[in-house]
């Protein structure tokens, strides 16, 4: 079914319009398609210990929801109690990886504000999740590497063979 993501009928906000095209609509719902490494990541997430509690983490936002990868948490210490993260899983397979970047940090940036605005989730620390590949030779790039530490963006980087994570960068 061919879907006019122009047409008003869907009630997205302009915003959202971008972010909503890569998702299938289903009986008048919206699904995220899920990346290509979304179950090697979920794996490695399981077997550093955190639970996997939403796939995807569904968030609310004017009339319609933004459907974060993956909801996870994990008990750390008594003193730290319970850490709640979330996690937006990338492949970086289109011809360039600059467009690739924009889009997933323009993703990023939209999740982390509505995160910080939704009590719900509020708690949660949003990580971009990228294969060693991926950050190997595209993200350690000198300029790209800067532009991901200013505006704070986490990473977890893991082996999509393995499914291990090999890094968490905050």
């Amino acid at each position: 079914m061919a879907v006019d993501y122009n047409n008003s009928e869907l009630l997205l906000p302009e915003f959202l319009r971008e972010y909503e095209r890569r998702d299938v609509v289903y009986l008048g719902r919206s699904m995220a398609a899920k990346d290509i490494y979304h179950e090697a990541c979920v794996r490695a997430l399981e077997k550093d210990g955190w639970t996997i509690t939403h796939d995807p983490l569904t968030i609310p936002v004017e009339k319609t929801n933004l459907l974060i990868d993956i909801g996870a948490e994990k008990f750390i210490t008594a003193e730290r109690g319970m850490e709640r993260i979330a996690v937006e899983v990338k492949s970086f397979i289109k011809p360039s990886p600059v467009q690739d970047l924009r889009d997933a940090i323009g993703q990023y940036i939209l999740y982390g504000d509505t995160m910080a605005e939704t009590a719900a989730e509020a708690d949660r620390t949003l990580y971009l999740a990228v294969r060693d590949e991926t950050y190997r030779d595209v993200l350690t790039k000198p300029q790209t590497a800067r532009f991901l530490r200013s505006r704070h963006v986490h990473l977890i980087v893991f082996n999509s063979e393995q499914k291990v994570i090999t890094q968490w960068i905050n």
